[in-house]
């Protein structure tokens, strides 16, 4: 029996998973896509708390009429101030078992050219 589209991501989200783990020190920046929007967040999972988060449902970018690459670029602008600013410059990438690839990599690029270093 095929795996679904969302089983096999899921298997390849859990195996990335095993791996990569968020500190206070070195948050994870854990990427979700869905067909329309696309969200980030920074997250410490020692004390499983979410430090910043940002997504192309904000105002910002939510007003701004342009693509969804585009879009997925100032998402992880915003995301990088706002880590920034709480004090986070390291992170490691977690793409949630989707392709480096589009939207999620634009996502990466525009998290790097905001400051941030993986």
């Amino acid at each position: 029996m095929a795996l679904s589209k969302n089983d096999r991501r899921n298997k390849i989200r859990l195996r990335i998973r095993k791996t990569v783990s968020g500190t206070e020190q070195r948050p994870r920046l854990a990427v979700f896509r869905s067909n329309k929007e696309i969200y980030a967040q920074l997250i410490d999972d020692v004390t499983g708390k979410t430090i910043t988060a940002s997504s192309s449902k904000d105002k910002d970018i939510d007003n701004s009429k342009i693509n969804k690459v585009e879009a997925a670029k100032l998402v992880g602008k915003t995301l990088a101030e706002k880590a920034l600013k709480a004090g986070v410059e390291l992170v490691s990438f977690d793409r949630g078992g989707y392709l480096y690839h589009g939207r999620v990599k634009s996502l990466a690029e525009g998290a790097r050219e905001g400051g941030l270093k993986f």
